[in-house]
């Protein structure tokens, strides 16, 4: 748990660590923010966040947890992560709420009057709405049913926000055993408890991972489930090639980037990793079987990301070793407009419109023009 003490006059921000991706997506944002503004951060206790964060040197508070993939225990553990952070943003008093689909966060800063920042890079997943929401310009304005006056845009991807910050670690060539002849494949399930989660999704993520064992003689397979669920039915359904050391679940959080850096190619159920192969210039293949968002759209289209619909897609996976001469993107422009636009919001005087607690600026937020 972190002591903040706050400076006097100087605004405050709440951001909640809500799953995995938010940590390094956020890191960067905060070591910007906290040369002027005091930043408490939240964590959710699952997926790896807090192990992440610790990764990270993120201090934070630790409140709440998954309730698992039950509807209803998926409500109920809403109910009850909100009820368990609003005691933290009553003590912090914050001037602003951002996070990166937090539906507790939201939850209590619409029953506190907080004003709250959502960003969020997939428009098919449905939020509590914020204040202001923040998004790529990729995705259509069409795409968003939400007051197109409180969007604010941001270029490229999420992923461009950290990515050009990493730095390649070759320790962990030794600390995972990849062999410098075998092809390196990283592999990230399906979410088999999120919302979003399409039964589909599985049954390719099978395949695939049958695709890779056929091939496992040329491969070393970096295996990285989301839960302990996950990985105890992996380690029952894959004994012989965990055994043999082809197959690897890392023993502790590694750093995903440096991961994907050192792989040849990346396979995933989900939207993060792809991603962040894709600004690496990794070559990847989503397996992710909900609907496909804009970003992802966008990658597919510019040849970054390869979608696989079924199992016939699987056939067109290469598992050859790229190569590593490309150096790492260094763009920053999707990290300076996202901390722009925050401090713009936090240094205009805001006022309190109606018991809705929406906020009106008299100015144009690099290009949204705010709510009258």
């Amino acid at each position: 748990m972190q002591n903040i003490i706050p400076i006097k006059g100087r605004r405050k921000i709440w951001i909640d660590l809500d799953n995995s991706p938010h940590v390094p997506f956020f890191h960067p944002i905060m070591a910007e923010l906290k040369t002027k503004y005091d930043i408490f951060a939240t964590a959710r206790d699952c997926f790896q966040v807090c192990g992440l964060a610790d990764l990270y040197n993120i201090e934070y508070e630790r409140i709440g947890r998954h309730y698992g993939r039950n509807v209803l225990l998926k409500y109920a553990g809403l109910v009850i992560r909100s009820l368990q952070l609003a005691p933290a943003a009553l003590r912090m008093k914050p001037d602003l709420a951002i996070s990166h689909g937090s539906r507790s966060q939201l939850m209590v800063c619409d029953f506190l009057g907080i004003p709250s920042l959502l960003i969020m890079d997939y428009e098919y997943s449905a939020q509590i709405e914020p204040t202001w929401l923040m998004l790529p310009e990729v995705i259509p304005a069409a795409n968003v049913n939400f007051d197109p006056g409180r969007i604010l845009r941001y270029p490229g991807i999420k992923e461009d926000v950290y990515v050009p910050s990493f730095r390649p670690d070759p320790a962990i060539v030794e600390e995972l055993d990849l062999p410098a002849d075998s092809v390196i494949v990283t592999v990230r399930p399906p979410a088999t408890e999120a919302h979003y989660h399409n039964p589909e999704g599985e049954m390719l993520f099978m395949s695939a991972m049958e695709f890779l064992i056929r091939n496992i003689r040329k491969t070393k397979i970096i295996l990285l489930p989301r839960s302990d669920r996950q990985a105890a039915f992996i380690r029952r359904r894959w004994a012989v090639p965990l055994a043999a050391g082809t197959l690897v679940i890392p023993g502790k959080v590694v750093n995903g980037l440096n991961l994907i850096w050192h792989s040849d190619l990346v396979i995933s159920g989900g939207g993060t990793i792809n991603r962040e192969a894709a600004a690496l210039g990794v070559p990847v293949y989503s397996i992710f079987q909900g609907k496909t968002g804009a970003v992802d759209r966008y990658l597919s289209d510019s040849g970054r990301l390869t979608l696989i619909h079924d199992n016939n897609g699987l056939r067109f996976m290469s598992l050859t070793k790229r190569n590593r001469s490309m150096p790492v993107p260094r763009e920053r422009s999707a990290l300076g407009k996202i901390v722009g636009d925050i401090k713009t919001i936090l240094e205009r005087k805001l006022e309190i419109e109606g018991s809705q607690s929406r906020f009106k600026l008299p100015v144009r937020i690099s290009g949204a023009v705010s709510r009258k």
